[in-house]
């Protein structure tokens, strides 16, 4: 027993989690961070900085080859167009030659085939003319398709009817046997040469 009297500070609370008046509770430290901060900026410096200059000064150092590689791919295209353009000076005539005037023949133009059916019609209203002349066209080799009368527009005088510039050979020749000098040019009839025998023919 104390010989002093009892007063507020002799009063103890009942609870167990009391603490002094001259005690605060510390928070715990936390390590410090700027170290890492500093280190990592400089490190992304570094990284940066590598980046952007070394790639520009690489190339300088392979522009050498490059350069003297360039005139010897320009020149093989060249060569390879004179190799190209020798060739062409070859089919040009020479001097001494002449070149070949003579045209090629037309098929058709001036040749003759009397395998090509030939029609004969009697225009001229004298009974059995049609026979006697395709008789005659017959005997020259040529090879009939019709004979008989014709029905078509009444004609002035003969003519023969061709059909195509191919068979204007065949329609000459015609022409020559049976002195039939009209000859037209038409695609109106589906026999390749037809004779119109008109009045005056005997």
């Amino acid at each position: 027993m104390t010989k002093f009297a009892r007063d507020e500070f002799d009063r103890v609370p009942q609870n167990s989690s009391r603490q002094g008046v001259h005690r605060v509770v510390t928070p715990p430290s936390r390590p410090a961070l700027w170290p890492v901060l500093v280190l990592g900026a400089l490190a992304l410096v570094v990284g940066l900085t590598a980046f952007l200059v070394l790639p520009k000064s690489a190339p300088s150092a392979s522009q050498g080859p490059s350069a003297t590689q360039a005139p010897s791919a320009q020149q093989s295209p060249s060569g390879s167009a004179s190799a190209s353009q020798s060739p062409s000076a070859s089919p040009t005539p020479g001097a001494g030659q002449t070149p070949s005037t003579t045209p090629s023949p037309t098929p058709g133009a001036d040749t003759v085939d009397k395998t090509t059916p030939v029609a004969v019609y009697n225009g001229a209203g004298v009974s059995g003319l049609a026979a006697r002349v395709s008789t005659t066209v017959q005997n020259d080799g040529w090879t009939l398709s019709d004979v008989g009368n014709w029905s078509g527009v009444p004609q002035q005088g003969s003519a023969i009817f061709y059909n195509g510039p191919e068979q204007k050979g065949n329609a000459e020749a015609l022409g020559k046997l049976l002195g039939i000098s009209e000859l037209l040019d038409t695609a109106q009839y589906q026999v390749p040469v037809v004779v119109v025998l008109g009045p005056g023919y005997n």
